[in-house]
């Protein structure tokens, strides 16, 4: 039985290779730790929001309706007028009035953009004060998004007429 424990001029050769077995292993363990904490931070919170103590505005004797139809034409009350006429034929229902709140309705096919671009049309003929109208369906029917033939419709806002719907924009 022989030991030799002096190795002379036999030298061990460097190894300039990185083992990347256990890189990968950690980095495989961040991926499931993240794949499993991810789902978790994304809970909802649940607010409770304050009650708006504001008084309902005062209604108009007799609301002031701009409609935009399904074929994109404008109706000023039941008059049919033309979009380079708007600001003039405001201007005469109004008596100059741009303090008077004009309230846009249109169709439900009507993309947004062209509703925006009616109210463009008022802001630059100087009527910022806008409402908006809508109708909500009555609770009995289900959510706004199942449709409703107008039928069981209730105005949603207190500050428009019961005919005229919901909401309002400045």
């Amino acid at each position: 039985m022989g030991v030799r424990l002096d190795h002379g001029d036999e030298e061990l050769a460097d190894n300039h290779e990185i083992n990347v077995t256990p890189f990968i292993d950690v980095m495989l363990v961040l991926l499931i730790i993240f794949m499993v904490a991810a789902p978790l931070s994304t809970v909802d919170v649940a607010v409770d929001l304050p009650a708006s103590n504001a008084r309902p505005q005062p209604r108009p004797e007799k609301p002031l309706f701009l409609t935009v139809k399904e074929d994109l034409t404008l109706a000023l009350g039941d008059t049919p007028i033309e979009r380079g006429l708007l600001p003039m034929a405001l201007d005469a229902q109004t008596q100059n009035n741009r303090e008077e709140r004009i309230f846009v309705r249109a169709d439900k096919v009507v993309p947004y953009g062209d509703v925006m671009e009616v109210m463009n049309l008022l802001r630059s003929a100087g009527y910022l004060k806008i409402g908006l109208v809508g109708l909500e369906a009555a609770p009995n029917q289900g959510s706004p998004d199942q449709g409703t033939s107008g039928q069981g419709t209730s105005p949603a806002a207190a500050n428009v007429p019961p005919e005229v719907g919901s909401g309002a924009a400045r």
